[in-house]
């Protein structure tokens, strides 16, 4: 089920009256969403639905074992409920999207062929997503951050269908004590979640669709067919196709989600405006950044130690972060250049260029990494870097729409966050009335503007 679609239309408005009306009703209300939100899920094929209630029972069962540990002062049982729990999580990732994979890569070391069996499974929507919002509640459990929560409230926790599927990854500290409350419905965000559905449709619906269509598909299906010029544009298309639809997604998210009572954190900011690429991970896919950082680039070590340890943790955090995003060599390259960057900003004093400099040799690694994270294949990548350099300057591709598209929505990134928010705080005094008008006239042209159907969201294979 996809967010712009009326299918999913119906699904939201049910479950938005539902949602206010047995509000007044705790336990009903968790049944209502919980239920909702494997429907939501098993929408797809009803067998995820199995996978998601195993991640359920697995970690609230181990987190409830890890709580009581700590109070009596087992550590050792501390640590070896937490292993429990994170190696439950990390096996389904692993058999349902690693596995052929590493079997394929691991049969063509050793040179037997297709020796080793592959599974050849359907990889669930989400669950990178999921998992690792899992993972995350056990490690605050045991480093004491949160307190266990009930079975049913863990379980609206992970399943709850507007970041289910593709984010933002929101953690147990910030969702646990919006579960616990009963939100006043005249007090919704109504304004700032209709602005957020709208601006996210027609990131998704608009620019990310039509810049495929139009561009990216086509560039990137045959490069040795187009011009340097094409492929360059076709490139920078591409940064913004994933980064519309992406944070169109997480957008229409974060708005459905305020829409029924719940605030989620800030996914992106800006990232196109970075002077840098530590900047570009701190508004890129932020709670994906800030999970990496926080349960794995400073337990490795973080900042502390030799620089050497410290480029060592960057590199396996980089590294680790590209295999979340898909098991092809493409996504271990792809974090591989954002980890040598990152190494490499940190030990010259790019600091001293001029803004615009920074700013120019930011975007153009982030763009030479999409490269590999959107090329079917390593030496696919390779086709299009050739191309790039081979300075032609004929264009099949480009017109001014395109053109006019890509810089349009780059220029956009250095909007001020501040005059972001006074245009938020306008329209949320709209009367509702108003609200409801200008939503339906915003739906309507994004329908117009928008291709025939819709294109399925790039991070739901991840």
């Amino acid at each position: 089920m996809l967010f712009p679609t009326f299918a999913f239309g119906v699904f939201f408005v049910i479950v938005f009256i539902l949602n206010w009306l047995t509000r007044p009703h705790p336990m009903v209300w968790r049944v209502v969403i919980f239920g909702s939100s494997l429907f939501f899920y098993g929408w797809w094929n009803w067998r995820f639905i199995i996978l998601l209630l195993w991640a359920i029972g697995s970690n609230w069962l181990a987190g409830n074992n890890i709580h009581r540990c700590r109070l009596s002062g087992a550590q050792d049982g501390v640590r070896a409920w937490t292993s429990v729990a994170i190696a439950s999580d990390l096996t389904l990732l692993g058999v349902f999207k690693y596995y052929d994979f590493f079997a394929v890569e691991l049969s063509n070391l050793l040179g037997m062929g297709s020796a080793l069996p592959l599974l050849e499974l359907t990889l669930p929507v989400g669950i990178s997503f999921f998992t690792f919002q899992a993972m995350s509640y056990v490690i605050d459990l045991r480093r004491g951050v949160v307190q266990p929560m009930k079975l049913l409230d863990f379980a609206v926790y992970l399943s709850f269908f507007p970041q289910l599927v593709a984010g933002p990854i929101v953690r147990a500290s910030e969702m646990a004590p919006q579960i616990s409350t009963r939100p006043d419905p005249r007090q919704v965000a109504s304004g700032e979640a209709f602005h957020l559905i709208l601006r996210g449709l027609f990131k998704k619906v608009v620019i990310s669709s039509w810049l495929g269509s139009n561009l990216v598909d086509g560039v990137f299906a045959d490069p040795q067919g187009h011009s340097s010029l094409d492929v360059l544009f076709g490139v920078y298309g591409y940064a913004i196709q994933i980064y519309a639809d992406f944070s169109g997604y997480t957008d229409i998210a974060i708005g459905c989600a305020l829409l029924l009572g719940f605030r989620f954190p800030v996914n992106f900011d800006r990232p196109y405006g970075a002077l840098s690429l530590r900047d570009f991970w701190r508004r890129w896919h932020i709670t994906l950044s800030s999970w990496l950082r926080d349960y794995l680039y400073i337990p490795l070590g973080g900042n502390r130690g030799r620089t050497a340890d410290m480029y060592r943790n960057v590199l396996i955090t980089m590294l680790l972060g590209g295999l979340w995003h898909g098991s092809t060599w493409n996504f271990v390259v792809w974090g591989a250049i954002h980890g040598a960057a990152l190494i490499v900003e940190r030990s010259l004093p790019t600091g001293r260029l001029h803004p615009i400099i920074r700013w120019a040799l930011t975007f153009h690694v982030v763009c030479f990494a999409w490269i590999f994270f959107r090329a079917e294949s390593v030496s696919g990548a390779w086709d299009l870097v050739s191309v790039i350099a081979g300075f032609s300057a004929d264009t099949q591709r480009l017109n001014a729409g395109v053109v006019l598209v890509v810089v349009a929505a780059i220029a956009v990134q250095f909007v001020t966050k501040s005059a972001s928010a006074r245009l938020v705080h306008w329209i949320s005094r709209w009367p509702a009335m108003v609200h409801g008008i200008a939503f339906g006239i915003g739906l309507v042209a994004i329908d117009m503007m928008g291709p025939e159907g819709i294109a399925p969201f790039i991070y739901f294979q991840f």
